[in-house]
């Protein structure tokens, strides 16, 4: 029982996070910590719950998705958009491939969660100062290819913990010349291949070695992950149409040196 409500708190922090700059990889991380929720199970549910948020996603455009797979013809709008989310797709993946033996065993703790943090926000601040007016583009659709290989090299960040997915893919949005709501929109759909591979590569090594209770717990978290998440893209898209992203600047540099802080005082580790 204490196990599932472990991974109802966590499914709850996943969909909170997920979409927001703010790192949900991070605040699992984090939270894991404060409620003795870590280990080789706690690691493989983290990524895998994302994909109830990336299914909040699919929902959520379910009209521009069905739309787009009924113009799967070379030069249609929705072959050309699903290969550009692909070409995006590729530098995380080939990357993340290499390295995720090396990430998993150095880079899931709090103290290179809360450098990743601020080192974000302060990236964040200086980006949206210099490019946030200048966009030139307010339409996803419109993006090129060679824009979308350069948000996916913005995404390879996101590898490291705490840098957050979609803080990366809207940073590099935005230093391609996309407007802040455009760079969020790109970043959800590239969310869903980038997710969906991520949660397989887990299940595929985890699979066997998973209990009866570590089935239901990654089905109680990844229920929980879907529904919180579909509340926050609606709310989260509504924001950038009138508001700056350094609020969630500000919010990674509190938590990144409060973290830091807790770790000198030896009370999370």
């Amino acid at each position: 029982m204490e196990l599932l409500i472990k991974a109802f708190i966590m499914g709850i922090v996943e969909g909170l996070t997920e979409f927001l700059p703010i790192s949900s990889t991070g605040h699992l991380i984090i939270v894991g910590s404060f409620i003795n929720f870590t280990g080789k199970f706690a690691t493989m549910f983290e990524i895998v719950i994302q994909l109830g948020a990336i299914l909040a996603v699919v929902y959520y455009y379910r009209g521009k998705i069905l739309a787009s797979l009924k113009n799967l013809k070379p030069g249609d709008w929705g072959f050309n958009l699903w290969f550009k989310i692909f070409i995006a797709f590729i530098p995380a993946a080939v990357i993340g491939l290499f390295t995720h033996k090396y990430i998993e065993e150095y880079l899931f703790s709090p103290f290179t969660v809360a450098i990743a943090l601020i080192v974000g926000a302060i990236m964040m601040i200086v980006i949206e100062d210099t490019f946030g007016k200048r966009y030139k583009i307010d339409n996803m659709d419109k993006v090129d290819t060679k824009k979308s290989f350069w948000i996916g090299i913005a995404q390879v960040m996101s590898l490291f913990p705490g840098m957050s997915r979609s803080a990366s893919t809207i940073m590099g949005g935005m230093l391609v010349g996309l407007s802040v709501k455009a760079a969020a929109e790109f970043s959800f759909f590239l969310a869903i291949p980038t997710m969906l591979a991520a949660t397989g590569f887990e299940l595929v090594k985890s699979f066997t070695a998973m209990s009866l209770l570590e089935w239901e717990a990654l089905a109680v978290g990844f229920i929980m992950s879907f529904i919180t998440a579909l509340f926050v893209v609606d709310k989260f898209l509504s924001y950038l149409t009138k508001h700056p992203l350094k609020p969630f600047a500000y919010y990674r540099l509190i938590v990144g040196l409060l973290m830091l802080l807790l770790i000198s005082e030896k009370i999370v580790k």
